[in-house]
């Protein structure tokens, strides 16, 4: 490997029976496969971790958090952490669940000035902290989130999404992983 950016993709024929199908079904859906996952499927059993863990949470129903909430937190942590995949990838997503077009864009460059409700700015700001200064954080941290409806379980999804993201962004950016581009167009 000269670059460290080199790293070798596999072939989708190449990849494990389950794996291939996962990424099938993926393709069928949204007409193209994204990146991360042939990224992650060089490694197949952490592929298999890593979107279990991700299909945990961003699928969960139980709790307040929407769709649009879940991105929102991805959107918001992945630009702090300077991940372009993430903030691509994942914005195309908010910009569909949330139906707004011009959100996803104003999160990603600076949430505390996006048009969004006391609610998700408490939720952002939580998220925010465990993604930047997860050392910092007191129990007295989730309090905002309390006030404004959040239940306990609610922030743990909150600081969990914060969290795994943080892990995806350091693995997307240490592999140079490029968004697709049809993301960019994605619910304009």
């Amino acid at each position: 490997m000269t670059d460290p950016y080199d790293y070798p993709l596999p072939e989708l024929a190449d990849l494990p029976q389950d794996i291939r199908e996962q990424i099938e079904q993926v393709q069928e859906k949204a007409g193209f496969v994204p990146n991360v996952f042939i990224s992650l499927a060089r490694r197949p059993d952490e592929f298999r971790a890593f979107f279990a863990y991700h299909d945990a949470l961003m699928l969960r129903t139980e709790g307040s958090l929407s769709k649009a909430d879940r991105e929102m937190i991805v959107v918001a942590t992945s630009a702090a952490n300077e991940c372009q995949y993430c903030v691509i990838a994942h914005g195309a997503l908010l910009r569909i669940y949330s139906k707004n077009p011009l959100l996803s864009d104003q999160v990603a460059t600076n949430y505390r000035k996006a048009d969004i409700s006391s609610r998700e700015r408490a939720m952002l700001d939580y998220a925010m902290k465990v993604a930047l200064h997860s050392g910092q954080l007191s129990k007295d941290d989730a309090q905002p989130l309390i006030a404004e409806g959040f239940s306990e379980e609610d922030v743990w999804d909150i600081a969990s999404i914060a969290a795994f993201f943080g892990m995806s962004n350091r693995l997307a950016n240490a592999t140079g992983m490029r968004p697709n581009r049809e993301f960019y167009s994605m619910a304009r």
